[in-house]
């Protein structure tokens, strides 16, 4: 994949680069494997808005995602990388031996016509799914499950990998994305390689029509809005917010402040926080 970039024409078209989707294969999904998705826009089963600056943006449909790799010891054949409007990561097209299809998320350095196959014999080779106890020590890995069966849950953005740094008494040590150490069960799957799409993280959206269409709305800053609104509105022109550190419109510590409940189950499995 590679990145474009535009002719300053107009002031959206200055600064915004757009991917060359040079990796996609196929422009429409499978039928089969797709659903409706009810967008909730950022409001709760009230109708209340909890999330502020969610809503509109562009109609998608839901494909519906194999991050389990439960279907064990069939080779599968790769058929297509295809767009996912619902993540920054590809997608691939899978047919099993005996029929099935499947998306799968797409590794790089996987290509159309390749094999993969899932299972605790499966060989070292990109985009197959084995239990981390099978996994060599300094391999990249991703869609990483936390409970043995469950799915994976972490390592799935474009472009991340988790890598295997140690393993002992029934857990392997894994060095994740966001510089987390933390130890996740053996019998866990876990699938080598990385995700693709890396160069999403460079992409520059160029105009609020863009954050429009994936479904951001504007946001606002405390500082221009009425005391009423936020702690850090109100004064005569441009003034300080006047408080010790910055607040939420609720009144909570923003800005650097810790967000994890104080106790949970998996702190003891948790070597070192992240940065």
């Amino acid at each position: 994949m590679s990145i474009r970039s535009y002719r300053p024409y107009t002031p959206g078209t200055r600064q915004a680069t757009v991917s060359d989707f040079a990796e996609i294969t196929r422009s429409k999904p499978e039928k089969s494997l797709t659903k409706y998705k009810h967008r909730k826009k950022g409001r709760n089963n009230r109708g209340v808005i909890t999330s502020r600056r969610r809503g509109g943006g562009h109609k998608r449909r839901y494909r519906q995602i194999d991050f389990r790799r439960n279907k064990h010891n069939i080779p599968a054949e790769v058929i297509s990388v295809e767009y996912d409007p619902n993540r920054n990561a590809r997608i691939s097209l899978v047919q099993y031996e005996d029929g099935e299809k499947r998306y799968i998320l797409w590794p790089a350095d996987l290509k159309v016509g390749d094999s993969i196959i899932s299972g605790d014999d499966a060989p070292f080779e990109v985009g197959n799914a084995m239990p981390l106890s099978r996994i060599p020590l300094g391999t990249e890995v991703h869609n990483i499950e936390l409970m043995a069966g469950k799915g994976g849950q972490i390592v799935r953005a474009a472009g991340t990998a988790a890598q295997v740094v140690a393993r002992e008494k029934g857990y392997v040590t894994l060095k994740l994305p966001s510089r987390e150490v933390r130890m996740v069960r053996e019998e866990c799957l876990a699938t080598i390689g990385r995700v693709g799409n890396a160069e999403h993280r460079n992409l520059t959206l160029g105009k609020a029509g863009r954050a429009r269409h994936l479904g951001r709305r504007p946001k606002v800053r405390g500082s221009v809005m009425n005391p009423v609104d936020h702690p850090h509105g109100g004064g005569e022109g441009r003034a300080p917010i006047g408080r010790p550190s910055p607040l939420t419109p609720w009144g909570k510590p923003t800005l650097g402040a810790k967000t994890r409940k104080a106790k949970k189950n998996s702190d003891k499995l948790i070597v070192r926080r992240r940065k």
